[in-house]
């Protein structure tokens, strides 16, 4: 669409968004009007109708899949398992049954009927994989061929999933779900699988042997850790899913006893979701949390008498550091608040760079564990430092991160992708309190690439194996840099969203765009860009159809 035929669609929906996007378009800043277009109009229907238009060329992948299945040395034949999680009707069979006889790809069979039990028929199936197909669920045409594709090009797949859609009352398809590479710790929270998923006939009829699986969220979570790392993405919609499906009945309890040898316990989390508690070692690890300051009172008391005061992590010590304070009200601050025993007053005088000041106490750190945490954060929840240590003693684990909330709930982080402005952005930025925001994912712990040095949690020898904090890099991006290393050094970062505080983001260093400060935050967007390939890099967690523009996940048109 050009920017008119966007505008006149959107304005009689939302005319507040579309008349700010005319504003910046007639005053020639045409970025950011097409940015307010699309992230007014990103989860209305003429915008994913405009997409399947321009992406899916269904007749055109049909005769491919004739003449390309003459050249392939593997093709690989399906076992469709209807099953259900509750009461279904013939009409929903029928639905799910026809858009399987539509399929492109012609090496299928249906195993089974939906009412039979799932392990018999998986036991019982002769093909190289099995796709479970949820009754009253549809496949795109071209769901078996795409599976059969990937098969094909990774001939060690033991699961390959795709994306998926939803169909609204009238059956139009909406709420494309463009989902992440393979997250294991999404997955324990969010079954993104089960409404696109193949698995490799051998590993399921294994897992279902050893684990006798009831529905199929038990045979994804045993298959999902019996697969060893062999899990593809299918960047494609492969399934429409009815928009009032419910959430399956009994993945909280499948969770809980995949995760009951571990000592993980699960209970309900928001919007559906199940909500994992890893389990903390008996004697608990010093943290050593790290504030570095200058002046601000107003900002340090709070955050200082939040560490001290609300935090129900026993095992902790806290250093300020002291950047250079002026004012006689900091001084007695710190000479009030160092009468605490858990309390050290660290002076550093020189020029402010984060990097290395955190790393000038992170040497004098006792802890084995570092909290890096600015002044100006706020604790609202006493559980905020036991949630992120629950993640950071889990031996694979780097650096873990904080839900950050602005001052109004909305959420200020949310995990860090990289790519988006062809650098890092905050995932979920502003998203509204209380909103489930893009299918829930802002409020599930999972992997992710970066997580902010507001509140980060990372291991004391993990830091020191790495380097700790560029120095090179004084202010931004730097823990980015840093999570990225301890990502290739083999570790994963995770953002821990039970951990939430209150981020007063830049009150204390000010804001990077300001005259003083843009040269020198050009020079680390630059850094970035040029140490990690920022410009082409695509995030596991993000999608090649989502925005690189937007924080907000939103369709790239």
């Amino acid at each position: 669409m050009t920017f008119w035929e966007h505008f006149l669609r959107l304005l009689p929906r939302r005319p507040k968004p579309a008349l700010a996007a005319l504003y910046w378009y007639l005053t020639r800043r045409r970025v950011r009007a097409s940015n307010r277009l699309r992230a007014g109009s990103a989860d209305l229907a003429f915008v994913y109708a405009a997409w399947i238009k321009s992406n899916e060329q269904t007749d055109d992948l049909a005769n491919c899949c004739a003449s390309v299945l003459k050249h392939w040395p593997f093709k690989p034949h399906f076992s469709i398992l209807l099953h259900a999680d509750g009461p279904f009707s013939a009409e929903q069979v029928d639905s799910s049954t026809r858009s399987i006889q539509r399929q492109i790809y012609p090496h299928w069979r249906i195993a089974g009927n939906a009412d039979e039990p799932l392990a018999s028929r998986i036991l019982a199936a002769e093909a190289d994989f099995l796709v479970p197909l949820r009754v009253g669920e549809l496949l795109s045409s071209a769901a078996l061929f795409r599976f059969a594709e990937a098969a094909q090009a990774n001939r060690a797949a033991a699961i390959i999933y795709g994306d998926e859609d939803q169909l609204d009352q009238h059956d139009r398809r909406v709420r494309p779900w463009f989902k992440p590479q393979w997250n294991e710790e999404l997955f324990l929270a969010l079954d993104y699988l089960s409404s696109a998923v193949a698995i490799e006939a051998g590993l399921a009829r294994e897992v279902s042997a050893a684990t006798d699986p009831a529905d199929v969220s038990g045979l994804l979570l045993a298959a999902t850790a019996a697969a060893q790392g062999q899990i593809v993405h299918v960047p494609h919609i492969l399934c429409h899913v009815p928009a009032t499906r419910p959430s399956p009945e009994g993945r909280l309890e499948a969770v809980a006893r995949h995760l009951a040898p571990v000592g993980a316990t699960c209970s309900p989390g928001p919007f559906g979701t199940v909500k994992v508690q890893w389990p903390l070692p008996q004697n608990l690890p010093l943290v050593s949390i790290i504030i570095p300051t200058k002046d601000k009172i107003e900002l340090l008391r709070p955050c200082v008498r939040g560490v001290l005061e609300r935090t129900d992590y026993p095992n902790l010590e806290l250093l300020i550091v002291d950047n250079a304070s002026i004012e006689a009200r900091t001084a007695r601050f710190l000479d009030e608040v160092a009468q605490d025993s858990r309390v050290r007053v660290l002076h550093y005088p020189e020029e402010y760079n984060f990097s290395r000041i955190n790393n000038f106490a992170a040497r004098q750190a006792g802890g084995a564990y570092l909290c890096l945490l600015n002044n100006d954060t706020e604790v609202i929840d006493p559980a905020w430092l036991t949630e992120l240590m629950r993640y950071a003693v889990r031996p694979e684990i780097g650096a873990v991160g904080a839900k950050l909330l602005y001052p109004d709930g909305s959420i200020q982080h949310a995990g860090i992708v990289i790519g988006i402005g062809e650098a890092a952005g905050h995932a979920h930025r502003f998203l509204a309190a209380g909103q489930p925001g893009y299918f829930g994912v802002a409020h599930v712990p999972q992997f992710i690439s970066a997580v902010t040095a507001a509140c980060l949690v990372v291991e004391k020898s993990k830091f020191g194996a790495v380097g700790g904090l560029d120095e090179t890099i004084a202010v931004a991006f730097n823990d980015v840099d840093l999570c990225l290393k301890l990502q290739a050094a083999g570790w994963r970062n995770v953002y821990a969203p039970q951990a939430v505080m209150v981020h007063h983001e830049s009150k204390s260093r000010g804001i990077d765009v300001l005259p003083a400060s843009v040269e020198r935050f050009r020079g680390e967007h630059q850094a970035l860009q040029s140490r990690w390939s920022t410009k082409s890099y695509q995030d596991p967690n993000h999608h090649p159809n989502l925005d690189r523009h937007s924080e907000t996940f939103v369709i790239r048109l």
